[in-house]
Protein backbone atom coordinates (compact mmCIF):
# COMPACT_ATOMS: atom_id res chain seq x y z
CA UNK A 1 0.00 0.00 0.00
CA UNK A 2 2.92 2.77 0.56
CA UNK A 3 3.62 4.32 -2.47
CA UNK A 4 0.13 3.71 -3.87
CA UNK A 5 -3.08 5.78 -3.90
CA UNK A 6 -5.11 4.12 -1.32
CA UNK A 7 -8.95 3.71 -1.73
CA UNK A 8 -9.57 4.51 1.58
CA UNK A 9 -8.11 7.56 3.22
CA UNK A 10 -7.94 8.33 7.18
CA UNK A 11 -7.58 11.68 8.35
CA UNK A 12 -6.83 12.49 11.70
CA UNK A 13 -7.63 15.80 13.66
CA UNK A 14 -8.10 16.85 17.09
CA UNK A 15 -11.30 16.79 18.16
CA UNK A 16 -12.62 20.24 18.76
CA UNK A 17 -15.41 21.91 16.75
CA UNK A 18 -12.79 24.40 15.15
CA UNK A 19 -10.43 21.23 14.34
CA UNK A 20 -13.25 19.27 12.46
CA UNK A 21 -14.11 22.07 10.52
CA UNK A 22 -10.96 22.41 9.01
CA UNK A 23 -10.69 18.82 8.68
CA UNK A 24 -13.83 19.05 6.97
CA UNK A 25 -12.53 21.45 4.06
CA UNK A 26 -9.90 19.36 3.44
CA UNK A 27 -12.14 16.42 3.04
CA UNK A 28 -14.64 18.21 1.10
CA UNK A 29 -11.49 19.38 -1.38
CA UNK A 30 -10.76 15.76 -1.79
CA UNK A 31 -13.86 14.36 -2.13
CA UNK A 32 -14.97 16.82 -5.02
CA UNK A 33 -11.36 15.97 -6.63
CA UNK A 34 -11.48 12.09 -5.91
CA UNK A 35 -15.64 10.62 -5.15
CA UNK A 36 -14.18 7.34 -6.08
CA UNK A 37 -12.41 7.57 -2.21
CA UNK A 38 -13.57 6.60 1.00
CA UNK A 39 -12.52 9.44 3.51
CA UNK A 40 -13.11 8.71 7.14
CA UNK A 41 -12.47 11.46 9.60
CA UNK A 42 -10.46 9.73 13.04
CA UNK A 43 -10.34 12.74 16.19
CA UNK A 44 -8.30 12.63 19.18
CA UNK A 45 -7.95 14.58 22.24
CA UNK A 46 -4.05 15.61 22.64
CA UNK A 47 -1.84 16.09 25.24
CA UNK A 48 -2.35 19.93 24.47
CA UNK A 49 -6.03 19.71 24.96
CA UNK A 50 -6.21 18.39 27.57
CA UNK A 51 -3.53 20.34 30.09
CA UNK A 52 -5.23 23.92 30.21
CA UNK A 53 -4.04 25.32 33.74
CA UNK A 54 -0.68 26.12 32.18
CA UNK A 55 0.67 27.81 29.73
CA UNK A 56 2.48 26.14 26.63
CA UNK A 57 6.10 26.79 27.28
CA UNK A 58 5.88 25.40 31.04
CA UNK A 59 4.53 21.67 29.96
CA UNK A 60 5.99 21.24 26.51
CA UNK A 61 5.18 23.72 23.84
CA UNK A 62 3.47 23.69 20.70
CA UNK A 63 4.29 19.45 20.48
CA UNK A 64 1.91 18.81 22.79
CA UNK A 65 -0.64 19.34 20.30
CA UNK A 66 0.51 16.69 17.56
CA UNK A 67 2.02 14.10 19.81
CA UNK A 68 -0.87 11.90 19.51
CA UNK A 69 -1.79 12.47 15.68
CA UNK A 70 2.22 11.61 15.21
CA UNK A 71 1.57 8.33 16.97
CA UNK A 72 -0.97 7.87 15.13
CA UNK A 73 0.61 8.54 11.54
CA UNK A 74 3.19 6.56 12.84
CA UNK A 75 1.14 3.13 13.63
CA UNK A 76 -0.74 3.55 10.13
CA UNK A 77 -3.92 4.24 12.17
CA UNK A 78 -4.39 7.53 10.45
CA UNK A 79 -3.08 8.33 6.74
CA UNK A 80 -2.38 12.00 7.14
CA UNK A 81 -2.97 14.75 10.09
CA UNK A 82 -5.01 18.04 9.62
CA UNK A 83 -3.34 20.95 11.46
CA UNK A 84 -3.22 24.90 12.23
CA UNK A 85 -0.01 25.51 10.94
CA UNK A 86 0.70 28.17 13.68
CA UNK A 87 0.10 25.34 16.33
CA UNK A 88 3.01 23.27 14.65
CA UNK A 89 6.21 22.86 15.87
CA UNK A 90 9.20 23.98 13.77
CA UNK A 91 11.08 20.78 14.11
CA UNK A 92 9.15 18.21 11.55
CA UNK A 93 9.88 14.55 11.77
CA UNK A 94 11.75 13.21 8.67
CA UNK A 95 9.05 10.34 9.20
CA UNK A 96 6.17 12.57 8.89
CA UNK A 97 6.61 15.59 6.66
CA UNK A 98 4.36 18.01 6.07
CA UNK A 99 2.92 17.74 2.57
CA UNK A 100 1.65 21.00 1.88
CA UNK A 101 -0.97 24.26 2.80
CA UNK A 102 -4.21 25.35 2.04
CA UNK A 103 -4.97 28.77 0.95
CA UNK A 104 -4.32 31.00 3.32
CA UNK A 105 -7.59 32.70 5.48
CA UNK A 106 -7.58 36.33 7.27
CA UNK A 107 -4.33 36.11 8.99
CA UNK A 108 -5.41 38.86 11.30
CA UNK A 109 -6.33 38.37 14.88
CA UNK A 110 -9.48 40.07 16.65
CA UNK A 111 -10.68 41.74 20.15
CA UNK A 112 -14.18 39.97 21.24
CA UNK A 113 -15.32 41.93 24.02
CA UNK A 114 -18.69 41.89 26.93
CA UNK A 115 -21.30 43.82 25.97
CA UNK A 116 -20.96 47.38 26.99
CA UNK A 117 -16.99 47.17 27.99
CA UNK A 118 -15.43 49.93 26.06
CA UNK A 119 -11.36 48.93 26.13
CA UNK A 120 -10.25 52.71 24.88
CA UNK A 121 -12.41 54.24 27.76
CA UNK A 122 -12.05 51.68 30.82
CA UNK A 123 -9.05 49.31 32.69
CA UNK A 124 -10.45 45.48 32.57
CA UNK A 125 -8.70 41.99 31.94
CA UNK A 126 -7.81 40.70 28.21
CA UNK A 127 -7.40 36.88 28.12
CA UNK A 128 -4.44 35.81 26.13
CA UNK A 129 -2.21 32.74 26.21
CA UNK A 130 -0.09 34.54 23.49
CA UNK A 131 3.05 36.58 24.73
CA UNK A 132 2.80 38.07 21.03
CA UNK A 133 -0.41 39.28 21.55
CA UNK A 134 -0.04 40.43 24.28
CA UNK A 135 3.04 42.65 24.50
CA UNK A 136 1.22 44.42 21.07
CA UNK A 137 -1.97 44.91 22.59
CA UNK A 138 -0.05 46.59 25.67
CA UNK A 139 1.00 48.90 22.95
CA UNK A 140 -2.33 49.75 21.87
CA UNK A 141 -4.18 49.65 25.28
CA UNK A 142 -1.88 50.90 27.96
CA UNK A 143 -4.67 50.96 30.70
CA UNK A 144 -5.47 46.99 30.57
CA UNK A 145 -4.85 44.17 32.13
CA UNK A 146 -3.82 40.70 30.26
CA UNK A 147 -4.10 37.19 32.10
CA UNK A 148 -3.59 33.79 30.71
CA UNK A 149 -6.44 32.16 29.07
CA UNK A 150 -6.26 28.12 27.42
CA UNK A 151 -8.68 26.15 25.48
CA UNK A 152 -10.36 26.03 22.26
CA UNK A 153 -12.66 28.63 21.07
CA UNK A 154 -15.75 27.43 22.84
CA UNK A 155 -13.63 27.31 25.75
CA UNK A 156 -12.38 30.56 25.69
CA UNK A 157 -16.00 32.22 24.73
CA UNK A 158 -17.57 30.66 28.02
CA UNK A 159 -14.63 31.42 30.07
CA UNK A 160 -15.04 35.13 28.75
CA UNK A 161 -18.60 34.79 29.98
CA UNK A 162 -18.49 33.17 33.41
CA UNK A 163 -15.17 34.75 35.07
CA UNK A 164 -13.68 37.75 35.36
CA UNK A 165 -12.39 38.74 31.77
CA UNK A 166 -13.96 41.55 29.89
CA UNK A 167 -12.42 40.40 26.49
CA UNK A 168 -10.61 37.96 24.11
CA UNK A 169 -8.26 37.70 21.64
CA UNK A 170 -8.31 34.89 18.83
CA UNK A 171 -7.43 34.42 15.17
CA UNK A 172 -10.03 35.76 12.58
CA UNK A 173 -9.73 32.66 10.77
CA UNK A 174 -10.92 30.12 12.94
CA UNK A 175 -13.69 32.62 14.06
CA UNK A 176 -14.65 32.64 10.40
CA UNK A 177 -14.45 28.37 10.03
CA UNK A 178 -16.86 28.76 12.94
CA UNK A 179 -19.46 30.87 11.06
CA UNK A 180 -19.01 33.51 14.10
CA UNK A 181 -17.98 36.57 12.69
CA UNK A 182 -21.02 38.21 14.59
CA UNK A 183 -19.30 38.09 18.19
CA UNK A 184 -16.08 40.04 17.08
CA UNK A 185 -16.16 43.20 18.03
CA UNK A 186 -12.96 44.45 16.69
CA UNK A 187 -10.43 43.19 14.13
CA UNK A 188 -6.77 44.39 14.44
CA UNK A 189 -5.08 45.12 11.58
CA UNK A 190 -1.45 43.53 10.44
CA UNK A 191 0.47 46.53 11.27
CA UNK A 192 -1.57 46.70 14.50
CA UNK A 193 -0.90 43.01 15.75
CA UNK A 194 1.65 40.94 13.60
CA UNK A 195 0.58 37.66 12.80
CA UNK A 196 1.92 34.32 13.98
CA UNK A 197 3.88 32.35 11.53
CA UNK A 198 1.02 30.52 9.45
CA UNK A 199 -1.20 32.37 11.10
CA UNK A 200 -4.63 31.28 8.57
CA UNK A 201 -3.07 28.78 6.82
CA UNK A 202 -4.01 24.40 7.33
CA UNK A 203 -0.93 22.54 7.18
CA UNK A 204 -1.15 18.72 6.06
CA UNK A 205 1.11 16.39 7.63
CA UNK A 206 1.76 12.66 6.43
CA UNK A 207 3.71 9.69 6.37
CA UNK A 208 7.20 9.41 4.05
CA UNK A 209 6.64 7.28 1.30
CA UNK A 210 2.64 7.40 0.57
CA UNK A 211 1.21 8.60 -2.14
CA UNK A 212 -0.50 12.34 -1.72
CA UNK A 213 -1.36 12.73 -5.45
CA UNK A 214 -4.99 13.09 -4.33
CA UNK A 215 -4.36 16.47 -2.89
CA UNK A 216 -2.77 18.25 -5.72
CA UNK A 217 -5.59 20.43 -6.17
CA UNK A 218 -6.03 21.14 -2.71
CA UNK A 219 -2.60 22.74 -2.00
CA UNK A 220 -1.89 26.06 -2.57
CA UNK A 221 1.78 26.95 -3.80
CA UNK A 222 1.40 30.77 -2.40
CA UNK A 223 1.15 29.08 0.25
CA UNK A 224 3.87 27.17 0.76
CA UNK A 225 6.47 30.05 -0.12
CA UNK A 226 5.10 32.25 2.37
CA UNK A 227 5.00 29.21 4.92
CA UNK A 228 8.63 28.92 3.92
CA UNK A 229 9.71 32.24 4.80
CA UNK A 230 7.47 32.94 7.87
CA UNK A 231 8.73 29.48 9.01
CA UNK A 232 12.73 30.12 8.80
CA UNK A 233 12.14 33.80 10.33
CA UNK A 234 11.03 32.03 13.51
CA UNK A 235 13.35 28.95 13.34
CA UNK A 236 16.31 31.09 12.89
CA UNK A 237 15.20 33.09 16.08
CA UNK A 238 14.94 29.50 17.75
CA UNK A 239 11.30 29.87 17.82
CA UNK A 240 8.89 27.88 20.46
CA UNK A 241 7.23 29.26 23.15
CA UNK A 242 8.88 31.01 25.39
CA UNK A 243 9.89 34.24 23.48
CA UNK A 244 7.34 36.12 21.58
CA UNK A 245 7.93 36.30 17.67
CA UNK A 246 5.38 37.34 14.55
CA UNK A 247 6.30 36.69 10.70
CA UNK A 248 4.01 38.03 8.15
CA UNK A 249 4.55 37.03 4.62
CA UNK A 250 2.47 38.76 1.28
CA UNK A 251 3.86 37.97 -2.40
CA UNK A 252 3.03 40.51 -4.84
CA UNK A 253 4.40 39.46 -8.52
CA UNK A 254 7.55 37.74 -8.18
CA UNK A 255 8.64 39.71 -4.69
CA UNK A 256 7.36 38.67 -0.99
CA UNK A 257 7.59 40.81 1.37
CA UNK A 258 8.12 39.61 5.48
CA UNK A 259 7.07 41.29 8.54
CA UNK A 260 8.46 40.51 11.64
CA UNK A 261 8.88 40.71 15.37
CA UNK A 262 10.96 39.74 17.80
CA UNK A 263 11.43 39.41 22.11
CA UNK A 264 14.00 38.20 23.66
CA UNK A 265 12.72 35.92 26.78
CA UNK A 266 11.48 38.05 29.89
CA UNK A 267 11.33 40.87 27.71
CA UNK A 268 9.31 43.53 26.82
CA UNK A 269 11.74 45.45 24.07
CA UNK A 270 9.70 44.07 21.19
CA UNK A 271 12.09 44.78 17.98
CA UNK A 272 9.89 44.77 14.62
CA UNK A 273 11.57 45.26 11.01
CA UNK A 274 10.73 44.05 7.08
CA UNK A 275 13.09 42.91 4.92
CA UNK A 276 11.73 42.00 0.69
CA UNK A 277 12.80 40.08 -2.32
CA UNK A 278 12.40 37.78 -4.69
CA UNK A 279 10.39 34.61 -4.12
CA UNK A 280 12.82 32.18 -4.73
CA UNK A 281 14.89 33.33 -1.50
CA UNK A 282 11.74 33.13 0.36
CA UNK A 283 14.01 30.92 3.18
CA UNK A 284 16.44 33.19 3.01
CA UNK A 285 14.89 36.41 3.71
CA UNK A 286 13.28 35.36 6.88
CA UNK A 287 16.48 34.37 8.32
CA UNK A 288 18.45 37.76 7.23
CA UNK A 289 15.08 39.47 9.02
CA UNK A 290 15.62 37.37 11.81
CA UNK A 291 19.46 37.97 12.46
CA UNK A 292 18.83 41.53 12.13
CA UNK A 293 16.39 41.68 14.78
CA UNK A 294 18.33 39.48 17.00
CA UNK A 295 21.41 41.65 16.24
CA UNK A 296 19.27 45.58 17.01
CA UNK A 297 19.63 46.58 13.51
Amino acid sequence: MEGRIRKRIRIGSRDSRLAVTQSQIVIEAIRKAHPELELELVTMKTTGDKILDKSLDKVGGKGLFVKELDIALREGRIDLSVHSLKDMPMEIPEDLPLIGYSKREDPRDVLILKDGFHMEEECGIIGSSSKRRVLQLKKLYPNLQFETIRGNVQTRIKKMEEQNYNGIVLALAGIKRLGLESIVTRVLSTEEMIPAAGQGILAIQGRRGLDYSFLDTFLNKESEIISTCERAFVTALDGGCSSPIAAYAQIKGNEISLQGLYCEEDSEDIRIGSIHGEVEKAAKLGETLARQLRSGR
